[in-house]
């Protein structure tokens, strides 16, 4: 499966019968973690905030292919992506490994998938070499085996998407 989570509507149409999944969380209703780990301890693997959110964390953690779409914000996810991405916390386990010498959470049966990001908007250089830190350092937690990170203006998204789309049917 391969899915594509973009901050804002996208004009794009995808082929007919394929395994992508498009959502635009900017027309999802979707409320911020509190924090609370019931995830982990009282339903575990299920958020207990019952939102438009879990409809998509059980994709994240099946996809093989994501494309990431958001405005970038200090060399970060604009609001409306972090707060999904945080709300996705119930595909991972309370437990901690070792990975590549570093403690991560053990992951609920999340496919490795390859990464997509695009990030866009008016951005400086140090915001974009912040956000490839952010992006290396969340590819560890988020199970990708492979990622790449374009950094386009607002104005290019749509016809970057149809590429990528005809990327993945190839």
């Amino acid at each position: 499966m391969k899915l594509i989570l973009s901050d804002k509507a996208i004009n794009i149409s995808l082929p007919p019968k394929s395994d992508i999944v498009h959502f635009d969380l900017s027309s999802l209703n979707i409320a911020q973690c509190k924090g609370c780990f019931g995830c982990w301890t009282k339903t575990p693997g299920r958020c207990v905030i019952r939102d438009d959110a879990t409809k998509v964390y059980p994709l994240i953690a099946q996809s093989d292919q994501v494309l990431y779409i958001s405005h970038l914000k200090y060399g970060g996810y604009d609001s409306i992506m972090k707060t999904m991405l945080e709300r996705a916390i119930p595909i991972q386990q309370a437990f901690i490994r070792i990975f590549q010498g570093e403690t991560h959470h053990v992951q609920r049966a999340v496919t490795a998938k390859h990464a997509t990001i695009i990030g866009y908007g008016d951005l400086a250089e140090e915001e974009k070499e912040i956000f490839k830190r952010l992006i290396a350092r969340n590819a560890n937690n988020m199970s990708f085996s492979s990622y790449k990170i374009l950094f386009i203006s607002e104005s290019d998204i749509d016809y970057t998407v149809k590429k990528i789309i005809e990327e993945w049917g190839k």
